[in-house]
């Protein structure tokens, strides 16, 4: 079997030719200009009512290639974000001092406004980390969970990568780990009660569930871990930007996204958010580095705020360029816009794929973008999707859902993450692949 991905010696130096051509600035030689310019300008400015959703399609430009249905894992870029970054590549390229100027100091602080605006916080309250996860890490190493103990809760519909990291302290003896396990893919308060005592140090969960989207109980949960002494900590990646979040109303203590879904954004970036009074005291500073201090004092002189734990965070700056980009985005169209938007197509979804074959497992009335079904026949499935499309279009999964005795067994199944660019002809034809 001859391999595809072999290319000859020629095909690779005019691969690069075209490349390096690419990276010129619109000129006679090169008059079709960069791959952005081959797009009408992107969106600047939307009206105060509901956005043109026709129009904000044509921002993406996978959209005209491909059909998307998987915000949930990785969100596309805007003209927008292409622009900046090819605008980047070319400093790099011809002139890396002046790479500094595409991500300066009072950018960066914009980022961190934009991103505490959308969750109702102070830009103070927010620093940058690598992932979600760092956040998390960051966060629990701040507790100093090792020596102080207690106990931690958690539900299953959490991301792996957090239980892992528990499991992991509990195997040590650090913490007692409980686990709140799903019924019909909803955390119920009851369990929850049971699980926190005057003993529980953290609650953590996924505000909106990796797993199907469903979106907990947060204010009752918040409301029941304080009186009991534990904090809240929130995954939020898959929330912030797509989900109105209020950090204060909902009461948590500190949460982390990661820019490279919902936020439109990349990855190697997110944001950690931990409330004001917390910083410092009940949430230790564990890393120390260039970040955390003001250069040019003369002194080792801390600046304010969550920044204290930004320490061994290097700015990327390509990342933080598409941050940037995708945070103007979304707070331009606004988050209950886009929910809005995204929940009519889930919709939808909800109605018509049951009866096909593929039953839900999101609770009907959740108000994200995100849906679950199952897939009993996970390879027919796959299938006929890259019959349809040539690629994957959606996020394919194995979940566990645990039964009345407490038994677990594996489910395949797809999870569907709609956005901006997705409308009713996206649908119609991934129905009809499917059907």
């Amino acid at each position: 079997m001859a391999d595809d991905t072999k290319i000859t010696r020629r095909e690779f130096v005019g691969t690069m030719a075209a490349a390096s051509t690419a990276l010129l600035p619109i000129s006679k030689s090169n008059p079709e200009g960069t791959f952005a310019d081959r797009f009408p300008s992107g969106t600047e400015a939307v009206s105060t009512g509901a956005p043109d959703f026709a129009a904000v399609r044509a921002d993406f430009p996978r959209a005209a290639r491909k059909l998307w249905l998987a915000a949930s894992e990785t969100h596309p870029f805007n003209i927008n974000t292409l622009r900046a970054l090819e605008n980047y590549t070319q400093y790099r390229t011809l002139g890396p001092g002046e790479g500094r100027k595409s991500f300066t100091r009072e950018m960066q602080d914009e980022v961190k406004q934009r991103f505490a605006g959308i969750i109702n916080a102070k830009q103070e309250e927010i620093a940058f980390c690598l992932s979600t996860t760092d956040g998390e890490n960051i966060v629990v190493a701040g507790l100093d969970l090792q020596k102080r103990g207690g106990n931690v809760v958690i539900d299953d519909l959490h991301f792996e990568a957090s239980e892992y990291m528990y499991s992991t302290l509990a195997q040590k003896g650090h913490i007692e780990l409980r686990v709140v396990r799903h019924r019909d893919w909803k955390v119920e308060m009851a369990d929850v009660e049971k699980a926190i005592d005057k003993d529980t140090r953290l609650v953590s969960m996924a505000l909106v569930s990796n797993v199907n989207g469903y979106m907990h109980e947060v204010k009752a949960i918040s409301d029941l871990a304080h009186a009991h002494g534990a904090l809240i900590y929130g995954d939020i990646i898959q929330g912030a930007g797509c989900t109105p979040i209020d950090v204060q109303a909902m009461g948590i203590d500190c949460a982390a996204s990661s820019t490279y879904k919902w936020l439109m954004g990349d990855f190697g970036l997110g944001f950690l958010y931990v409330r004001e009074d917390l910083q410092g005291t009940v949430i230790k500073q564990t890393r120390y580095g260039l970040r955390q201090i003001r250069m040019g004092s003369g002194s080792f002189d801390p600046r304010p705020g969550a920044a204290r734990y930004e320490g061994t965070t290097t700015m990327g700056y390509l990342p933080g360029i598409c941050a940037y980009e995708g945070l103007k985005y979304v707070t331009k169209l606004g988050v209950e816009h886009i929910r809005t938007h995204a929940k009519r197509l889930i919709d939808r979804l909800q109605k018509e794929l049951p009866p096909i074959g593929y039953p839900s497992i999101t609770p009907l009335d959740c108000p994200t973008p995100i849906v679950s079904f199952l897939t009993p026949d996970s390879e027919a499935t796959r299938n006929k999707l890259y019959k349809a499309f040539g690629e994957r279009v959606v996020s394919q999964r194995k979940w566990h859902k645990t039964n009345e005795q407490g038994e677990t067994e594996t489910v395949s199944g797809m999870r569907i993450g709609i956005s901006v660019y997705n409308n009713d002809d996206d649908i119609d034809q991934f129905l009809n692949a499917l059907s």
